[in-house]
């Protein structure tokens, strides 16, 4: 297993792309994907990723086969990627090309070692996993050894190998892809026939990160915004038992519903539907979350509730997550601060008294932006 530079992956070479099972992921590597299968026509892609993203990944057609690592049925997890790997390379021949676009994951970093490609894109293991492998001194190691991907001088420390912070040509530069290959700021979803008539505007209020939340209040605020001006309006997310137990939603979601003039569209579609859904609404409103990516990959005009101010500062990491495109909106906060970018965002939760960042961003200044992206 060597470093991937580029070299030649001749004329049908298998790749295995690893990822998460988080649906902004998913949506950010699809640049990679597409660019993948532009650079490599006749090349096999396996995606790893998760049951959460499962509907995107089995209907995205730059993938050619898929295995959840994340989120599968309890049993032989080693029986079954097994017998996968066995598959797949009975079908298309060893791994050519491994490429791991999140090597926080431990279990990445083990199974793209296990896989034993020719080269490696990104972290991996020795191969008697003992430790990782240590990094080099070229310009793509020198990226992935940096902690700080959203910081206003990242450009600046890893030019000319990247022009911004983005995390989707990050992982495009990962793959040794160019422009030519691949526009890495164009994010792509498949998309099917929603099950009911999309509303208007579409909210989504929460998040797996507890700091990136807006008060439930001040949505209840614009919901009846829009409807006093004759738009409908629906709330997106899983299940509510769901959003109860792992995105923070506590007992608001249930409340915005109650007092709220707002359609509970919660649990009702699968993610090619939901991309659907936001391909029919006019405008969006989201928190910095899955939904938000979906939205804006499928052109919808899009509000995003950041938390961050004029220079980027606050509780998302901005210029590496924000999707870039006309049809994308900022409503910023009037308030810095630092604790969340000192914190690289690993707290899950605001650190600060009041949650500033978030509590001062107005009502009013939410409106603003919805009223740009209506037009």
């Amino acid at each position: 297993m060597e470093p991937f530079d580029d070299q030649p992956l001749g004329a049908r070479p298998h790749i295995a792309v690893f990822s998460s099972d988080k649906v902004g992921n998913f949506v950010v590597i699809t640049p990679l994907l597409r660019g993948l299968r532009r650079k490599y026509p006749d090349c096999a892609i396996d995606f790893f990723g998760g049951e959460i993203t499962r509907d995107f990944e089995e209907a995205c057609p730059h993938i050619d086969a898929r295995c959840s690592l994340y989120g599968g049925e309890p049993g032989d997890f080693l029986g079954r990627l097994t017998a996968f790997l066995t598959a797949r390379r009975a079908e298309a021949g060893p791994y050519a090309l491994a490429i791991n676009c999140d090597e926080f994951s431990e279990l990445n970093l083990v199974v793209v070692t296990a896989v034993a490609p020719r080269y490696i894109a990104g972290g991996a293991l020795t191969s008697d996993f003992r430790r990782r492998l240590p990094r080099r001194d070229d310009p793509v190691d020198r990226l992935l050894a940096d902690d700080d991907w959203n910081g206003a001088d990242f450009v600046a420390r890893h030019a000319p190998l990247v022009g911004s912070n983005y995390i989707g040509e990050i992982f495009c530069r990962l793959a040794r892809l160019d422009d030519t290959h691949t526009d890495p700021f164009r994010t792509e979803v498949p998309i099917a026939p929603p099950p009911f008539v999309p509303p208007d505007v579409l909210l989504h209020v929460t998040t797996t990160r507890g700091a990136k939340l807006w008060p439930i209040a001040n949505w209840a605020a614009v919901a009846a915004w829009c409807a006093a001006r004759g738009l409908s309006v629906g709330l997106l997310g899983h299940r509510a038992e769901i959003e109860r137990r792992l995105y923070n939603a506590g007992g608001d979601e249930d409340w915005l519903v109650a007092n709220a003039p707002v359609a509970d569209l919660r649990g009702e579609t699968k993610l090619t539907e939901l991309a659907g859904v936001f391909a029919g609404a006019r405008v969006a409103v989201c928190v910095d979350a899955g939904p938000m990516h979906i939205a804006a990959a499928v052109g919808c005009p899009t509000v995003a509730v950041f938390g961050v101010d004029a220079d980027g500062d606050g509780a998302s990491p901005l210029r590496l997550w924000a999707p870039r495109g006309p049809h994308f909106h900022l409503a910023l906060s009037p308030t810095k601060c630092r604790v969340c970018v000192e914190h690289r965002f690993r707290n899950r939760d605001c650190l600060v008294a009041g949650h500033p960042c978030m509590a001062d961003l107005s009502v009013g200044r939410v409106i603003e932006a919805l009223e740009r992206a209506i037009g």
